[in-house]
């Protein structure tokens, strides 16, 4: 017997979005206007801090963005885009700098924890944003800053020691500088986010079919 087409209609659309496996134009545009988006924020003065100089930039806040927003698979992507314009030599990373050579920095356990921190940030949205629309924020919020706690700071130690010569504990005191900002573009990413996802429900997990 033929299926009616009520219930075609309603399977289709009880499909959910992580059924997709594949990107389309879509997804692939939003991969790369959230790399250019990191790009931007990361062109914007930064504070140095502590006696390397290391700054305080807005790239963290386009970071958590993009896995907030777009999800791990298509936010870890964008990032690694971002990553990629930089070190073949385009001038996106903080300061207008770029190339290889920023790997020898005292910044360059920082740079390399992104992706990972837009996995986790992303992986702990999709689980939040699944649930009750209660707490979504503060729990966005954990979300990122959990994500910033197990990925940035671990590797952004790491690379002050190997690249800075610093002994563990100087490496951890000069990363403690950057937690009060990290505390604060966190909560503006899980604002931003919160707000996004209202308007379009479907965004995390793509397009439906």
């Amino acid at each position: 017997m033929q299926p009616t087409g009520e219930t075609t209609t309603e399977s289709i659309g009880d499909r959910r979005p992580s059924s997709r496996t594949r990107w389309d134009a879509t997804d692939l545009s939003l991969v790369a206007v959230f790399a250019a988006l990191i790009a931007a924020l990361a062109i914007v003065p930064g504070i140095p801090v502590g006696p390397l100089g290391v700054p305080i930039t807005l790239q963290t806040l386009g970071v958590m963005l993009a896995g907030v927003v777009l999800g791990p698979a298509r936010g870890t992507a964008a990032v690694l885009l971002y990553l990629a314009a930089g070190l073949i030599g385009l001038p996106v990373f903080s300061g207008f700098s770029g190339g290889f050579g920023v790997l020898a920095g005292p910044s360059a356990g920082y740079l390399l924890a992104f992706p990972l921190a837009a996995l986790v940030a992303g992986a702990f949205a999709r689980l939040i944003l699944r649930g009750s629309a209660r707490f979504r924020t503060g729990l966005l919020f954990l979300g990122c800053l959990a994500a910033s706690l197990l990925t940035i700071h671990p590797l952004g130690i790491a690379g002050l020691m190997v690249n800075a010569g610093l002994p563990l504990r100087e490496a951890v005191i000069v990363d403690a500088a950057y937690l009060p900002g990290d505390v604060v573009k966190n909560v503006l990413a899980a604002i931003l986010a919160v707000s996004v996802h209202r308007a379009f429900p479907r965004l995390l997990g793509g397009r439906g079919r």
